[in-house]
């Protein structure tokens, strides 16, 4: 037991000052920067985004992007609107109500024959918008708590050095590990040696605790699309996808214990509590390639299907974290980091159908599938000169323990999408949508921080949330003027999700000072939370 707990100031001071090339994030943070909302143009929202087949919207560019080819006359549109939080509470600079620029596109169409058209077009919108904030609590953890799973990890032997000093499993501790070894234990000096020296190591049942973050930020997609049709028959298109992510979060997270009182040498030590504050933030850049083919098989019939294909987003990465942690005599530590690494989404597949009926009715529908199981987050080994393009690249390495966690944790999700359309007249439109995602992440789902990761070792947070299917109802109604058109769209969105503040539960076994065996186990009950939001949104298009 005593070398399990001896080496808490040196890991520290080692973590502090050494360099860590490879270092990525876990699954929960890939399934995150991996998803996307449903977000566009209003007419494209207000039918549940069921238009991959119906085509001649700017949306239709991230989607299937031989949706453009059905335009036969240039076409540009800016999206702005109000998203609003149904659940939770302002905090920090996190609100319920936010303002939000969605969208500002174009499409240049060509005629290329009597009835065949080349088109280009570019298309901006917020593929993920970031701002939420989750707040959770449970008076009932049994004793169980942050502060112990650390010490749970170091009976186990997961926080373990050798006899050389040198650590056993350095990748199993992450930075709250770290924080935590500070009021863990207590050191005094030794009169004879002069040296500081381990006295006892507490771990205080806790009662309960609070948690609160702040999610804020927004992944930008632009889109380059090139794209035609053949004799209003068959539609082909090609998108580069440039993404742009801006990601911040701040979060508090505080338990209070039963105040332990534990005397040693004549000297009392009281730990009422323990608060972790933790302020992030995550930027980059990554691309992708989309294709997509619309085809009309019966000259006669308005019926079309479509299918696409979206390659992964290869991103480049950079996350900073300021993490503290505070007892009853202000802050004790505190931890920082500046690191790089890499994200590969998984491949997308879709499949869509459409139907016109006169010029009065639009009916839409889509299926969509990614196995977000084959998300890689990879490390970068090394950075090289390219002579050739006079540039500097990176090599990446993907981590096999954090894949083989991701494959455990997420899963396939599908996304089906209905949408309706009724044109009352050449003025009116009216539309209805919905739009279902399958749940991402399996029903066993756990952020383990037991495996040998740098994605672990970085871990400046514990908790995550298992959430489930997502439904999202939505309206519109659009109004045109000559060559001017104006959308409105409104959006309901929930989600319902299981919150854990720390590992679901870890067992530890290990030897007292008197020699005898004993075991702690250290376990956290779900905390039922919800994403329930609501968007406004605002289309001005001109058709040109």
């Amino acid at each position: 037991m005593k070398k399990i707990i001896l080496f808490a100031l040196s890991v520290a001071m080692y973590t502090t000052v050494s360099a860590q090339p490879m270092v990525n994030l876990d699954s929960y943070a890939a399934g995150q920067l991996a998803t996307k909302d449903l977000n566009g143009t209003a007419r494209y929202v207000g039918m549940g985004g069921a238009l991959e087949a119906l085509g001649a919207d700017l949306s239709t560019m991230s989607t299937n992007p031989a949706g453009i080819g059905m335009f036969r006359r240039s076409h540009a549109s800016v999206s702005f609107g109000m998203n609003i939080q149904g659940e939770g509470k302002n905090f920090q600079n996190g609100t319920k109500t936010n303002a939000s620029f969605d969208q500002v596109g174009v499409v240049i169409s060509t005629r290329m024959g009597a009835t065949s058209y080349l088109n280009i077009g570019f298309n901006f919108h917020k593929s993920r918008n970031f701002d939420y904030v989750l707040s959770a609590a449970n008076n009932a953890v049994n004793g169980s708590s942050l502060h112990r799973q650390t010490y749970v990890k170091m009976l186990r032997g997961d926080l373990d050095e050798n006899s050389a000093k040198k650590l056993i499993h350095p990748y199993r501790e992450s930075q709250l590990d770290q924080l935590n070894y500070r009021i863990i234990d207590i050191y005094q000096e030794n009169p004879t040696t002069k040296k500081k020296e381990r006295v006892e190591s507490i771990s205080p049942e806790a009662i309960n605790y609070m948690f609160d973050r702040a999610h804020t930020g927004y992944i930008g997609e632009y889109d380059i699309n090139l794209s035609g049709n053949i004799n209003n028959r068959v539609y082909l298109g090609l998108t580069v996808g440039i993404h742009d992510v801006h990601y911040k979060a701040y979060s508090e997270y505080s338990e209070n214990f039963k105040t332990p009182t534990i005397s040693t040498s004549g000297n009392i030590y009281e730990r009422p509590y323990a608060k972790y504050t933790d302020d992030q933030e995550i930027t980059g850049t990554g691309y992708d390639i989309k294709i997509g083919a619309i085809f009309r098989p019966i000259e006669e019939s308005p019926f079309r299907f479509g299918v696409s294909i979206a390659t992964p987003t290869w991103y480049r990465l950079k996350t900073r974290n300021y993490t503290t942690i505070s007892d009853q005599y202000g802050v004790v530590d505190n931890i920082k980091d500046d690191v790089k690494f890499a994200l590969n989404t998984p491949w997308q597949f879709g499949i869509s159908a459409g139907y016109t009926i006169g010029t009065q009715w639009a009916l839409g529908l889509s299926y969509d599938f990614a196995d977000y199981g084959a998300c890689d987050m990879r490390s970068i080994t090394s950075r090289y000169y390219d002579a050739w393009s006079d540039t500097y690249n990176t090599k990446t390495e993907s981590d096999s323990n954090m894949k083989r966690l991701t494959e455990q944790t997420l899963k396939g999700v599908s996304t089906l999408k209905a949408g309706v359309e009724f044109r009352a007249d050449k003025m009116l439109a009216i539309r209805l949508g919905y739009n279902y995602v399958s749940p991402m992440y399996k029903s066993d789902a756990v952020r383990d921080q037991t495996i040998d990761s740098p994605g672990v070792y970085m871990a400046s947070t514990s908790d995550y949330t298992n959430w489930k299917d997502t439904h999202r109802l939505t309206a519109g109604v659009g109004l045109t003027f000559d060559k001017f058109r104006v959308d409105l769209a409104y959006q309901y969105s929930a989600t319902n999700g299981d919150f854990y503040p720390y590992m679901k539960e870890l067992t530890g076994t290990n030897k007292d000072t008197q020699g005898k065996t004993f075991t702690m186990t250290n376990s956290a009950e779900a905390v039922s939370v919800k994403n329930i939001r609501h968007q406004l949104l605002c289309t001005l298009g001109y058709t040109f």
